[in-house]
């Protein structure tokens, strides 16, 4: 697998392979002979500013209409027979993703306390077992919690928020069985191994113990919109009902949640929207008290603050679009005491800190690189780590100690697979703690991996990560799989995926476009594309395709898509604008009915997402939103082959959203290409649960691409 692959040999290999695998497995059914399901018509007249707009498929939004299970149900049916004939082909891809994991892995143990904590799996387990040994590793094992044994009977199932007392005598953890994000906090007795008949119902997985070992704090959500918006308080052992309110966020564009600082010296309820914080502080051990605000909310004022000794630290955006770091003393907390640490910087963006007794690691963004910079305390001298790579990924990893000379952090590029590092401030010396180890002949010297730049229309340089298999000879004839999300400030890193070899090892190059909504360049990236500014998002994903076809990596009969909740609304925008620079796209969870989602307070999410897209009971916003809302914008026109995926439960992104999509653009369609719906009716938002049953749905993904490659329908 080391040799160098000319383009003649890579074809051959290509071929021959597919061939191999979906050659001899067409079903006696052809796919122009099955009848896609046809969604009914009931025209439902939307009227905004006096704007009306008639939605074809309003009544798909009926969750308890059993006429919409039964369309939905449809839809599987349809995917089923046209996928029916890359059965095998599904299986294959399967088996190399899931036979390139190590199945009885475990995570670096990180020491808290007396104990080391780790989670591991067990061969053929689907979900974490969460553990921890006395002493030294080399301790008996105490399992904390087994996902496993708690899954048992359950289609779906979700472990989160594990968190043990801080006398290590007691575990809180939150579960969700159906996939909407409606956790229960149970407890586990760590002495007697025995789970506490004490059960929360209906709030999120964030919980925090306080220092006194019986009082947990944790958040509870509106059970219609899902806003966080409750933080109580509850002391182990008593009536659930006896639980009190601490706090409520009764500011509709607000969600709150529980934290603790690193000095587990204080509890922070955090009240955020997307463009303002607030947060309030309490001693986690006086957890009975009055919390007390930092600094009240000021509309485009960030602050996010964490704890050292006498003095609060404030990574801010005051004055500072790429923030900036400031520090008060704990009893002078407001912005008026704030006094200067780091400066803010135009060109280097601030995304954490991690602060240690001796010195505080810096993560940071430049050019659109990571970096970690190391600040002593003191003397405030600073340096920063080397890394070599072209494009790779770097993150300040788990670090629970406050008095060490360590840091832990977590490496990882397209062709390197996820590392933990440790760092000595002190020798400059790296340590290698593990590398999620790929099963097989993988060898990272295999493949090539660069970062490019394409020009927008306005002149922008947006920023291309690349990686394909060394041999690859760019000439335009390799498929192509663009991947792009470009909304909340999210930064799309370069980081390893064993999945994706699956395709590299077929011949297809794989990229990212890091198009503005995210905040890969520093802030002003993010501001550049939302509110008035998305199209830029979706022109810019169309500049890096135009860029990749123009310089011979593929052209538009090879080429992919594929895009996620948000992400996949610039899907939808994208092939709304240009479906002629595609021959397939994929569109997870897509964000597609914008306009009439955004105008309905009552879904989740709505009311907190006006500072990212707009508020449309503003004209203005109403307008703009209009104008490039995918659903709103499918027209008669030549469409590329489609997968299109969905969650019942979905909490973000309300199964409806897709669901009508795909019934519209099927509808108006003029080419002959396929639009099918994957709908999971046990998960939400993030697909199937366990690490095994999620590659089921990405071998559906990249099955689809290779049929269509092979034109084998």
């Amino acid at each position: 697998m080391s040799i160098n692959l000319t383009m003649k040999i890579t074809n051959l290999f290509v071929a021959c392979l597919v061939v191999s695998l979906i050659g001899c497995e067409a079903d006696p059914q052809r796919a122009t002979d099955i009848e896609p399901p046809v969604a009914e018509k009931r025209p439902v007249e939307l009227m905004e500013h006096g704007h009306t707009r008639i939605d074809n498929y309003y009544w798909l939004n009926d969750r308890e209409n059993p006429d919409v299970i039964e369309y939905i149900e449809a839809e599987n049916i349809y995917l089923n027979k046209m996928m029916a004939h890359t059965e095998r082909l599904q299986e294959r891809l399967y088996t190399e993703m899931r036979g390139r994991q190590k199945e009885d892995d475990m995570s670096v143990p990180y020491k808290k306390g007396e104990y080391y904590y780790y989670t591991r799996y067990d061969e053929g387990s689907e979900y974490p077992i969460y553990c921890r040994r006395k002493g030294s590793m080399d301790a008996e094992e105490e399992i904390i919690i087994d996902g496993n044994k708690k899954a048992k009977g359950h289609s779906f199932f979700m472990l989160a928020g594990v968190t043990v007392s801080p006398d290590h005598s007691t575990v809180a953890f939150a579960v969700d069985t159906i996939g909407r994000r409606m956790y229960t906090i149970h407890f586990k007795d760590l002495q007697s191994e025995e789970i506490i008949d004490i059960k929360i119902p209906n709030v999120t997985s964030n919980l925090e113990w306080a220092n006194d070992n019986k009082t947990v704090l944790y958040a509870r959500q509106d059970p219609q919109t899902l806003r966080s918006h409750q933080i109580y308080r509850y002391e182990v052992g008593e009536p659930v009902e006896d639980a009190e309110l601490v706090y409520e966020e009764n500011d509709v564009t607000f969600r709150s949640w529980i934290s603790k600082t690193k000095s587990d010296e204080y509890l922070v309820i955090t009240s955020r929207s997307t463009v303002s914080t607030e947060q309030r502080v309490l001693r986690a051990g006086a957890p009975g008290g009055r919390f007390n605000v930092i600094q009240p909310r000021q509309r485009d004022l960030e602050y996010w603050i964490d704890h050292a000794d006498d003095l609060f630290y404030i990574r801010t955006n005051l004055d500072a679009p790429n923030y900036k770091l400031m520090r008060t003393h704990v009893d002078r907390p407001g912005i008026d005491n704030w006094s200067e640490f780091i400066p803010h910087n135009d060109d280097i963006l601030l995304e954490r800190i991690e602060i240690f007794n001796d010195f505080i690691a810096v993560g940071e963004r430049k050019d659109g690189m990571d970096h970690i910079r190391i600040i002593d305390r003191e003397s405030e001298e600073s340096h920063y780590l080397d890394f070599e790579e072209e494009a790779y990924t770097v993150r300040i990893g788990t670090n629970p100690a406050f008095d060490t000379e360590e840091l832990r952090y977590n490496y990882s590029s397209l062709t390197t697979p996820g590392s933990t590092y440790e760092y000595n401030i002190r020798t400059g010396e790296h340590t290698l703690l593990k590398r999620t180890e790929v099963l097989g002949d993988f060898s990272p010297d295999n493949y090539i991996t660069e970062r490019l730049f394409a020009t927008a229309g306005d002149g922008t340089e947006i920023p291309i990560s690349l990686v394909y298999r060394d041999g690859i000879e760019k000439d335009g004839t390799n498929p192509l799989l663009i991947y792009g999300y470009g909304s909340y400030g999210a930064t799309m890193r370069p980081w390893f995926n064993a999945n994706l070899l699956s395709l590299l090892d077929r011949g297809f190059i794989y990229a990212i476009a890091h198009v503005r909504g995210g905040q890969e360049m520093g802030r002003h990236w993010y501001e550049d594309g939302k509110l008035l500014n998305k199209k830029n998002t979706f022109t810019d994903f169309i500049s890096c395709t135009e860029y990749l076809h123009e310089n011979g990596f593929s052209n538009p009969e090879k080429t992919f898509a594929m895009g996620g909740s948000a992400g996949g609304l610039l899907m939808g925008a994208v092939v709304n604008m240009r479906p002629e620079l595609y021959k397939g796209i994929i569109a997870t969870v897509p964000f597609v009915d914008v306009v009439t989602t955004m105008l309905d307070d009552s879904i989740p999410l709505t009311t907190q997402e006006y500072d990212e897209w707009g508020n449309p009971n503003d004209q203005e916003y109403y307008e703009y939103m209009l104008s490039y809302s995918p659903y709103d914008n499918v027209t008669e026109q030549e469409y590329p082959h489609m997968l299109i995926t969905s969650g019942l439960h979905d909490s973000q992104v309300q199964y409806w959203e897709p669901t009508k999509w795909t019934a519209k653009l099927r509808d108006y369609n003029t080419g002959d290409s396929y639009i099918m719906l994957y709908t999971n009716m046990e998960a939400g938002h993030g697909g199937a649960s366990g690490r095994f049953e999620g590659l089921r749905e990405v071998a559906l993904q990249y099955a689809f691409m290779i049929n269509i490659m092979e034109d084998n329908w």
